[in-house]
């Protein structure tokens, strides 16, 4: 499905309000409208309606009195009403003329000697005429006044209406606007939780920001303004044409052409907008990244004083991005006021050669009132048309915008499902395990082992020997390319994400904290977690020894990621997250290594109460921590080089030995 029709579906997840406002949008569309027919009506029928015939009449309603008799205008008369002689009301340059003979026919006129003479292409005839006074030119047009001002009143009270259904098609095409955008991000932050850890491995964080911030906005454009500007530009033009072919059909049909050559404009425009706007939202998402990234890394860069390559790397980028920006708005604005322009000038010029062929007055074939209005009309004509092609680049964006929104929307995700188990014991089995980041580029090989409830597992190796990759497969961040990993004799392949998650609690080197307080950190808001349990937790790993001196205790402030805390602090803090969720299996990666010596003693007195039931994996390369382990494999290139308890390892003296030798030995270095 292409990414025009996915943005209408999202639309429509709220066409009720989306409805609502093109209804009103349409009722104020067509009140503007109306007053060119209005001025028409106005010009024709009232103003140069005196110059239709008038007849003798008696003294009453809309009569006006002239040198003693009385005169009403034909239309006027009502239905078998008396009607005396015609007489005739004739204005010729800024003067006015009273005659009693009939026009057989009209044309240009002229007065002399009180005669006026009219002719027409060889035609020629010459009636008399009196010339009439101001104030009795104003008696004339007395039956007029009123008209003319419920007429007024009449287009007032449309502008007014039009101007409160244009208030409300705005507010619920807004409001639906964010609605939708308000949906989308959701989705898409939602989705993003569900998205394997694969995903991540090569996708910058800033990336991912931008999708959901920067292309959601321009996506919001689109239904807030594009959408809007479009929908009223499309009624205002079906509107203009349905008025202009109703006044002439030919000069309607002249005017289709500018259809054609809008949509031609719209396709070339397009062409490059899009590998323009392509451009400009791929380097606003690397802008994003390196700008994340570098926040990020700010205490490395100013380490390592590479303030001048950072700022060099981002200035290519925002050079980029200037550059393409650039050739963005000269298509603009070559596109749009100049293709106006030209459209503008077209249209007139055929307007003047459509009524250059005869002369504009009554009795030709147009008046005045015909004139005006299509000169309204053609000038509103071009104020959609204006606003279509100024949107043009907007559209684009969002196009773009929603085309990189729904590829991160379309990647596979894990499915969320609520089904939940009972906790299990903890029994895990890893049997010839084979797995690889890349195809056939195994960092795991034939990795086979088994940890019985209660037991302690620890896993030591150089770094890229594959431990934490043995734990990533256990948590299901990743699945196995060969073999199988049982917990309690299932495959967890057969368990849903969630469930095999829920029972099972993770430390890791670099501890991650939350915005809020150390408790919530703990709690991460789970309601099954209790104030009471929360406590116990911190206590349990010592934490309460470490935190006291806080002025707020547990309710202290956490800024991101924790960095208001020392190392101590936030592994203590991870520590008992960990342990509130009372986990089956508790895997520590690194989890000490951060931690000093004072602090390393507390968590361990506090790890031998907490691992009794459950079984525990230990990634650690201060061999030290892991001498109690029920069980020790030693990794090597992926592969289990050896195996057995700190004992059984050390009689080998093998791998495992060397390593212990190599440690001990520097430790003693250290103390000497």
């Amino acid at each position: 499905m292409n990414v025009g029709k996915r943005l209408v579906r999202y639309a429509l997840l709220y066409k009720k309000m989306i409805i609502a406002a093109l209804l009103m949008l349409t009722v104020s569309v067509a009140a503007e409208l109306a007053g060119p027919f209005i001025a028409k009506k106005m010009i024709d029928d009232h103003i140069l309606g005196i110059e239709t015939s008038w007849y003798e009449t008696t003294k009453g309603e809309d009569a006006v009195q002239y040198e003693g008799k009385w005169y009403k205008r034909g239309s006027y008369f009502a239905e078998g009403e008396n009607r005396g002689e015609e007489v005739r009301v004739l204005q010729v340059n800024r003067h006015f003329y009273f005659t009693n003979a009939s026009l057989p026919f009209d044309g240009e006129r002229s007065v002399k000697n009180n005669s006026l003479t009219v002719t027409k292409g060889e035609e020629i005839f010459s009636v008399p005429v009196e010339k009439i006074s101001a104030k009795q030119v104003v008696s004339f047009y007395q039956p007029e006044i009123l008209r003319i001002i419920k007429l007024l009143g009449f287009y007032f009270g449309l502008l007014v209406l039009a101007t409160f259904f244009q208030y409300g098609q705005g507010f619920y095409l807004q409001k639906a606007a964010n609605r939708v955008i308000q949906k989308m991000r959701t989705d898409i932050f939602e989705h993003i939780g569900r998205l394997p850890i694969r995903y991540f491995d090569n996708l910058p964080a800033g990336k991912v920001v931008a999708r959901i911030t920067n292309d959601t906005e321009a996506i919001r454009e689109l239904y807030v303004t594009v959408l809007s500007t479009f929908f009223t530009s499309t009624i205002y033009i079906t509107g203009i044409y349905i008025a202009l072919f109703i006044l002439d059909v030919r000069l309607a049909l002249i005017c289709l052409i500018l259809l054609p050559i809008l949509y031609v404009w719209m396709i070339v425009y397009r062409k490059y907008a899009s590998k323009y706007n392509h451009v400009i939202r791929s380097k606003v998402s690397d802008i994003n990244a390196t700008i994340n990234e570098s926040i990020q890394g700010m205490n490395i860069i100013q380490a390592f004083r590479r303030e001048k390559l950072t700022e060099k790397e981002f200035e290519e980028l925002n050079n980029t991005h200037f550059h393409y920006q650039n050739k963005l708005l000269s298509l603009n604005s070559f596109t749009s006021h100049n293709l106006v322009n030209v459209l503008r000038n077209i249209t007139f010029v055929a307007f003047i050669w459509y009524f250059g062929g005869g002369s504009i007055g009554v009795g030709t074939f147009v008046t005045l009132g015909v004139l005006y209005a299509f000169v309204d009309y053609i000038n509103r004509l071009f104020q959609p048309v204006t606003g279509i092609v100024n949107q043009l680049a907007n559209l684009e964006q969002a196009l773009v915008a929603g085309e990189r929104v729904f590829r991160l929307l379309d990647e596979e995700g894990i499915p969320v499902e609520d089904q939940r188990i009972h906790r299990y014991k903890g029994d895990v089995i890893f049997d010839s395990v084979f797995f690889g980041y890349k195809e056939e580029e195994y960092v795991l090989k034939d990795i086979s082992f088994s940890a019985k409830q209660g037991e302690t597992v620890a896993l030591v190796g150089h770094t890229g020997s594959g431990k934490s990759s043995i734990m990533n497969l256990l948590f299901r961040f990743y699945d196995c390319n060969e073999g199988k990993i049982l917990i309690d004799g299932q495959d967890i392949k057969n368990i849903p994400y969630q469930a095999v998650r829920e029972h099972m609690g993770i430390v890791l080197q670099d501890p991650y904290l939350f915005t809020g307080t150390i408790a919530t950190n703990v709690t991460l808001e789970n309601n099954k977690i209790t104030k009471e349990k929360m406590e116990e937790s911190l206590k349990a790993v010592g934490a309460d020894k470490v935190l006291q001196n806080l002025e707020n205790g547990y309710e202290e402030p956490v800024i991101e990621k924790g960095s208001t805390l020392s190392s101590g602090q936030r592994q203590l803090i991870s520590f008992a997250r960990a342990l509130a969720y009372d986990p089956a299996i508790l895997i520590l990666d690194e989890a000490t290594s951060s931690i000093d010596t004072e602090t390393e003693a507390i968590i361990q007195e506090a790890m031998e109460v907490l691992k009794k039931g459950r079984t525990t994996f230990i990634i650690a390369h201060r061999l030290s921590t892991i001498k109690n382990a029920d069980q020790i494999l030693v990794l090597e290139k992926g592969e289990i080089m050896e195996k057995g308890d700190h004992e059984e390892l050390m009689k080998k003296q093998g791998r495992y030995y060397q390593m212990y030798q190599i440690q001990q030995g520097n430790n003693a270095e250290k103390a000497g």
